[in-house]
């Protein structure tokens, strides 16, 4: 709008002359004209940002489908595994003790890897060169005769004479059955050959394979056999390491926040522990695990491809994450509150630990599971400690080797095998899954505890 510094004397000389008017006229309405194009400007300006944002998710949303589609297409197969059906007859006579009971030291002492490629090849009478009998045995799992003594020493009472049994193909023979394994190449090129395939078609014709749900990738630790190979070791060696990092982080980082926050006299000392704390957070995750490496493996002795050591290296990679979010609680917090308390004849101790932290107990839960997610995912420091070690058994115990899930899934995506490669992405989908969880985790504690001021 036109704005003029006429005196009101003027007013009167100025509204009687045409020409000043018509003057006026043309001002405001170029004043407009000018005003309204850069208002179409600047909506269009915010419209092509608004735009921008909408298409950088789109992008994330599109990466992130492509990743769960990759993964998700090339780990479900794992689920199922392929098994074969062979008819053995069970010496009891080398396997039951005087009273009739199974010895479980003669079962571990038998043979029965032979057992079971004597009684496959039995099915293939027309096979009898030492080189096609070795190329028939390769379609059976060469853990087969551990998962037969199994079956047999879960039996009460096993029966005489013939018994028909299901045992695990190989990977190759899983591959193929599975799709994952292109038949129409040249021999030369696949694993499998024209006569494996024909002995294959055989055994498909008579029913005599088929695919089942793969329970032992939740029941069994790793195995250098894909078939026999699980995550139950590793899954339970991250849970072991992840209940000594919140056992230590959380309780120092509570502590080291309420000190920051409340009793820390200002100055120097408090600025520079202050500084070092952001810059911790952001130091690489290998760092700590060398760390690890020099005082706790090094210097303390402790036992190397441990859980106990493993969730010690965790526990001082979280630390700063954890007191970063805990400060950042106890400052949400009303100051009204804590004045309240110290109004009213409470300590500074008991107003924070009373009044303040129970307030603050949904943001410490909620950065804790994000530091907890964050350290389930770390590989690099595990690595430097020594949980990338090749484990077949179960952990009993937080000084038992090891490994975790992240790492089991590096040394299987780094194995040649296709199956492993096919297992590793069925793992990442449980670890994605227990991410999810803890995730969720944080959003229900934040929703059940969070008050409004």
């Amino acid at each position: 709008m036109l704005q003029l510094s006429l005196h009101r004397e003027d007013w009167g000389s100025v509204m009687s002359d045409p020409v000043t008017m018509i003057k006026l006229d043309n001002q405001t309405e170029a004043r407009f004209i000018k005003i309204s194009q850069g208002l179409k400007k600047r909506h269009a300006a915010s419209q092509r940002l608004r735009n921008y944002g909408v298409l950088a998710i789109a992008i994330a949303i599109g990466f992130l489908t492509i990743l769960l589609t990759t993964i998700v297409s090339n780990g479900y197969t794992a689920l199922k595994q392929t098994e074969l059906q062979v008819e053995v007859t069970l010496p009891l006579e080398k396997l039951l003790n005087k009273e009739g009971d199974l010895d479980l030291e003669r079962t571990r002492e038998f043979n029965w890897n032979g057992l079971i490629k004597k009684a496959f090849r039995a099915d293939f009478p027309e096979v009898t060169g030492m080189l096609d009998q070795r190329a028939l045995g390769e379609l059976v799992s060469e853990n087969a005769g551990y998962d037969l003594r199994k079956q047999i020493e879960a039996m009460s009472s096993p029966s005489a004479g013939k018994t028909k049994i299901w045992i695990k193909a190989s990977d190759d023979v899983d591959m193929l059955m599975k799709g994952r394994m292109d038949r129409s190449i040249d021999q030369s090129k696949r694993r499998l050959t024209d006569q494996q395939l024909a002995w294959i078609d055989v055994l498909v014709k008579n029913d005599r394979i088929r695919k089942v749900f793969n329970k032992t990738f939740f029941t069994a630790a790793d195995s250098r056999e894909p078939e026999s190979a699980g995550v139950l070791g590793a899954t339970v060696g991250s849970a072991m390491a992840l209940l000594i990092t919140v056992l230590l982080a959380l309780p120092l980082a509570v502590m080291a926040a309420v000190y920051l926050e409340y009793f820390a006299p200002p100055g120097r000392l408090t600025d520079f522990i202050e500084v070092n704390i952001n810059n911790l957070a952001a130091v690489p995750s290998i760092v700590f695990g060398l760390l690890g490496l020099a005082v706790f493996l090094g210097f303390f002795g402790m036992p190397r491809s441990a859980p106990l050591v493993g969730g010690m290296v965790l526990a001082l990679m979280t630390l700063p994450t954890i007191i970063i979010a805990t400060r950042a609680s106890i400052r949400a917090v009303p100051t009204s509150i804590r004045d309240a308390a110290l109004g009213l004849g409470a300590s500074r101790m008991q107003a924070a630990t009373d009044h303040v932290l129970p307030l603050a107990a949904p943001g410490i839960l909620t950065g804790t599971i994000i530091g907890i997610a964050q350290a389930l995912g770390e590989t690099a420091p595990l690595i430097m400690i020594g949980m990338v070690a090749f484990i077949v058994d179960v952990p009993a115990s937080l000084t038992d080797p090891a490994t975790a899930l992240p790492v089991q899934i590096y040394i299987w995506s780094d194995s040649a095998e296709r199956a492993f490669y096919e297992r590793s992405s069925l793992a990442i989908m449980v670890l994605l899954l227990f991410l999810i969880s803890m995730n969720l985790a944080a959003v229900m504690l934040r929703r059940k505890f969070e008050k409004k001021w």
